[in-house]
């Protein structure tokens, strides 16, 4: 009997490893929707239960039928003719020169700046067209990533994703698929990626523009926005705010 029980003790462990596989994606959910680090699920599969809120027809490989008459996020996400002249110039230290595919643990496939901070796509933006809705306190939490000419260097990341959208303040955001593209400051070293599910709408993006599912921590709060923002105050502790950004 001892040898049966320590069989099915085997058994059961095996399943519990298979179980875990997701890592860190929620409990009841499939395995096979959140892939692995060297090929993320999001770049494939569809919305995913409640993780995936306003998912993307990208996902899926196929065209949405509903988006009739509209046009690719390639060709709106190009300033208009003639704003170029009003479009505030951004200081060396904000405007970002350097895109790359970078992997990193646990979550596989991420987008990086130059300095290797994580970058991140947020669900109430839209990419047809190309449309930051992050302003204000958020985009203290979330500071957009901007650019003067809207074409930085890239590595491992397809320049013909990569494109411009004008923000209510007019300066250049870069999008990527026509998503707008955003630095989370709860990220306090580069490679991390706290800002993962953040108010479940806030997510790694891939370098072909879809949200990276491979990790999907339980939904967090944002960090407080700086306490003065004009002097460079720090930001709260990582314990998460009240604030729904």
């Amino acid at each position: 009997m001892v040898p049966e029980k320590r069989k099915l003790m085997v058994v059961g462990a095996a399943l519990a490893a298979v179980v875990a596989l997701p890592g860190c994606a929620p409990a009841g959910y499939d395995a096979a929707d959140y892939g692995n680090a060297a090929e993320p699920a999001s770049n494939e599969v569809a919305a995913s239960p409640g993780a995936t809120a306003g998912a993307d027809p990208e996902a899926t490989g196929q065209a949405d039928p509903e988006a009739t008459g509209e046009a690719d996020p390639e060709s709106t996400t190009e300033a208009a003719p003639g704003d170029e002249a009003n479009t505030p110039e951004i200081s060396e230290e904000l405007a970002t020169t350097q895109l790359t595919a970078q992997k990193v643990a646990k979550m596989g496939e991420t987008v990086q700046d130059e300095d290797g901070f994580v970058l991140y796509r947020f669900d109430a933006d839209s990419d047809d067209p190309a449309k930051s809705n992050c302003n204000g306190e958020c985009a203290e939490i979330w500071p957009p990533v901007l650019t003067n000419d809207g074409e930085p260097a890239v590595d491992g990341v397809d320049e013909s994703l990569v494109g411009t959208v004008t923000r209510a303040d007019g300066t250049k955001q870069l999008t990527l698929k026509g998503w707008p593209l955003y630095r989370y400051i709860g990220d306090k070293k580069p490679g991390q990626w706290k800002g993962q599910n953040v108010s479940g709408k806030w997510f790694v993006i891939t370098p072909k523009g879809t949200k990276n599912l491979t990790c999907l921590p339980k939904i967090s709060k944002p960090v407080a926005p700086p306490a003065d923002s004009e002097a460079g105050g720090e930001e709260s502790s990582d314990s998460g705010s009240d604030f729904s950004y």
